[in-house]
């Protein structure tokens, strides 16, 4: 007789399951990084989480807040650093970690990472039909629960699965705000929870994402003096010169992104129409896909800043109401990179693991073609023995993740559970 399978379709997602989905996107889970606005909102989540959880036999195996000693080393993005000032902001900022079978080596161990904080821009929660709407629906509080549902469908099938395989939830704060893991996943992953696989619940469409960039944010900063609209030659520039060295960047980088992409992002100097501003700033988004790519473009775009001041001093030096701005480019201009030095996701070789994922649970792979994406998956990069993948239900475009009108589809969370409920059958089974 063969042995028991989860069906290739769907796993229901039960009244329960849509219940606790819709109380988690009730609770205000904002990334302070967005809004400064401090609240106690994810240890409410996590615990409701939790205490979901339990009822399949997880237990807590770490529920705390991040501190300061997290947020040693290279990687932190100058944003936390500030934010981090105020001792209530990583108070504020717990990760959970859940388990269920008894610890094991990561060999016989499956992690999911998944992050319970959203972005900014409240969203009415709402259930209609099978679509279910509100803040962190598809990113990523409903893949959050699609993924118990998965392991409940998997203890169905396989009620000893916990005598072969333990299983890990990383339920982390810090994913957005541009917050990058560094106090979530991060320390998770430092802390040794991981697993032979590793499982990143973000929207994919459904397919496996072996291989995630990393990004890097420069500031172009023009510190000079303002003038009058009557005497604009009296003070420095900031508007022609930084957008001066955004186009010039914008052509200059184009062809130093293999693996990520450069996006010259906002400018601002000022409102007024009758007024010379003499600061500002540029901001630079620069994602690369290896660590040595990343150091590449980071060199690029500082010596692309310093040919853009080059040339905008040949350009204007010898034109009225620009003539100080060009002479004094260079000491006015000041680059800062507000992040950089995170690591980028590159594909593991583990064959055993890679059949067990895309043919032996039949999760398709994402398409060559298609550009990946950042997230705290970049933190697996390096981890011995572990085959990282992200994996999750939805898409962040289509299902506006991020944006306004926020919804995640029923049907596509109950195939992602059959998806996890695969995956964890298979691996039960595995001998290797």
């Amino acid at each position: 007789m063969s042995a028991p399978q989860i069906p290739a379709g769907r796993v229901e997602l039960r009244r329960a399951d849509r219940d606790l989905l819709l109380r988690l996107l009730a609770v205000d889970t904002v990334s302070p990084l967005e809004t400064g606005v401090l609240s106690d909102g994810l240890w409410q989540a996590q615990r409701a989480y939790a205490a979901a959880a339990a009822d399949l036999g997880f237990v807590v195996a770490r529920h705390e807040a991040p501190t300061a000693a997290d947020l040693t080393g290279t990687g932190v993005p100058a944003s936390v650093r500030r934010a981090a000032a105020d001792p209530g902001f990583l108070a504020c900022q717990p990760s959970l970690v859940l388990r269920l079978g008894p610890p094991r080596p990561a060999a016989r161990t499956v992690m999911f990472n998944v992050h319970l904080d959203t972005v900014a821009g409240a969203e009415p929660v709402r259930e209609e039909a099978d679509r279910i709407h509100g803040r962190g629906a598809v990113d990523a509080k409903g893949p959050a629960v699609a993924l118990l549902a998965g392991v409940r469908a998997a203890l169905e099938t396989e009620p000893r699965l916990t005598d072969r395989v333990t299983v890990l939830i990383q339920a982390v704060a810090g994913e957005e705000g541009g917050a990058m893991g560094v106090f979530g996943t991060r320390p998770l992953v430092r802390a040794g929870f991981t697993g032979r696989i590793n499982l990143f619940c973000e929207p994919t469409g459904g397919r496996l994402l072996d291989h995630c960039t990393a990004s890097m944010t420069a500031c172009l900063s023009v510190d000079g003096e303002d003038a009058i609209d009557d005497r604009p030659g009296a003070g420095h520039n900031a508007t022609v010169l930084l957008g001066y060295l955004a186009q010039h960047l914008a052509v200059a980088l184009s062809g130093e992104t293999a693996g990520g992409q450069v996006c010259v992002a906002g400018m601002h100097t000022g409102d007024a129409h009758n007024r010379v501003y003499g600061s500002g700033r540029l901001l630079l988004n620069l994602s690369y896909g290896t660590p040595e790519s990343g150091r590449a473009l980071a060199a690029a775009t500082e010596q692309a800043v310093a040919e853009g001041l080059a040339a905008f001093r040949t350009v204007f030096a010898g034109r009225p109401g620009f003539a100080r701005t060009a002479t004094d480019a260079a000491a006015v201009t000041h680059l800062e990179w507000l992040k950089r030095d995170l690591p980028a996701l590159t594909p593991s070789a583990d064959p055993v693991a890679r059949a067990l994922l895309e043919e032996h649970a039949g999760l398709p792979r994402w398409p060559a073609d298609e550009p990946g994406f950042t997230c705290d998956a970049i933190w697996m990069q390096g981890v011995p023995g572990a085959h990282t993948a992200v994996f999750g239900p939805g898409d962040l475009a289509a299902n506006r993740a991020h944006a306004a009108g926020e919804y995640v589809d029923v049907a596509d969370l109950e195939r992602y559970a059959a998806a996890i409920g695969r995956v964890l059958v298979q691996f039960s089974r595995t001998e290797s």
